[in-house]
């Protein structure tokens, strides 16, 4: 079956070549032209992915980004934001906003594609492994499901794969740039700055009994998933 992506542009001619690039890549595609239509557009059969423009009529994509990451049913899609904004600042607001993905226009369609391809591959559960249990912190990659002394933790696909990686590599210190290739995926197009953001999320998520301090940074290194102080 094709993944369907949702295409949240403003631009007719931009979101028709955005159709036309990803039909001939194999997708479905879902269009909408401004805030109020994507949030209409989203519903069953949900989208595989969304790539989500930043400036749209009725709202910004970045506030589409964070009510989608904040509804049950929608928050696990991936989201690309699209943009003509560069600046460090900017990618990182989109990232903290829930984004799985940032790419800058102008882009070829060869770039685009990849990038999809990536998240795609990056979000999708690990199986066919055992739990994984550190001092009552419970990584289950078949259900897909964490939980901290018996209460259920909700996070993303890209933290899920982070955590998983981490447990499975205790006590061992990785750059962001291993953490990257380890998590992403090589020849992936993420940013360095991209693994911070996931590692804050994923402190977050697992904060609630105090696990986060498993996460530790190394200053000068990395990070390193350790039960010790």
């Amino acid at each position: 079956m094709s993944k369907r992506v949702l295409v949240v542009e403003d631009e007719a001619p931009i979101r028709e070549m955005l159709e036309f690039v990803l039909e001939q890549s194999g997708f479905d595609t879902v269009k909408a032209e401004d805030y109020q239509v994507a949030i209409e557009k989203v519903r069953e059969p949900y989208p595989d992915l969304i790539l989500l423009d930043w400036m749209l009529p009725g709202g910004s994509g970045v506030q589409l980004a964070k009510r989608f990451k904040q509804h049950e049913f929608t928050r696990d899609i991936p989201i690309i934001m699209l943009t003509a904004r560069g600046e460090e600042e900017d990618k990182v607001r989109g990232l903290d906003a829930g984004a799985d993905d940032y790419i800058t226009k102008p882009f070829s369609p060869k770039e685009l594609v990849a990038r999809i391809k990536a998240v795609m591959r990056r979000v999708t559960p690990t199986t066919n492994e055992q739990p994984i249990i550190f001092n009552g912190l419970n990584l289950d990659p078949v259900s897909h499901r964490v939980t901290a002394n018996d209460d259920p933790l909700d996070m993303g696909p890209t933290e899920f794969k982070l955590l998983h990686f981490f447990m499975t590599h205790a006590e061992r210190v990785y750059s962001r740039e291993q953490l990257l290739d380890n998590v992403w995926g090589t020849n992936v197009y993420v940013e360095d700055r991209t693994v911070d953001v996931h590692i804050r999320r994923l402190r977050k998520a697992i904060a609630r009994h105090g696990h986060d301090n498993m996460i530790q940074t190394v200053r000068g290194a990395g990070y390193r998933f350790s039960t010790r102080v």
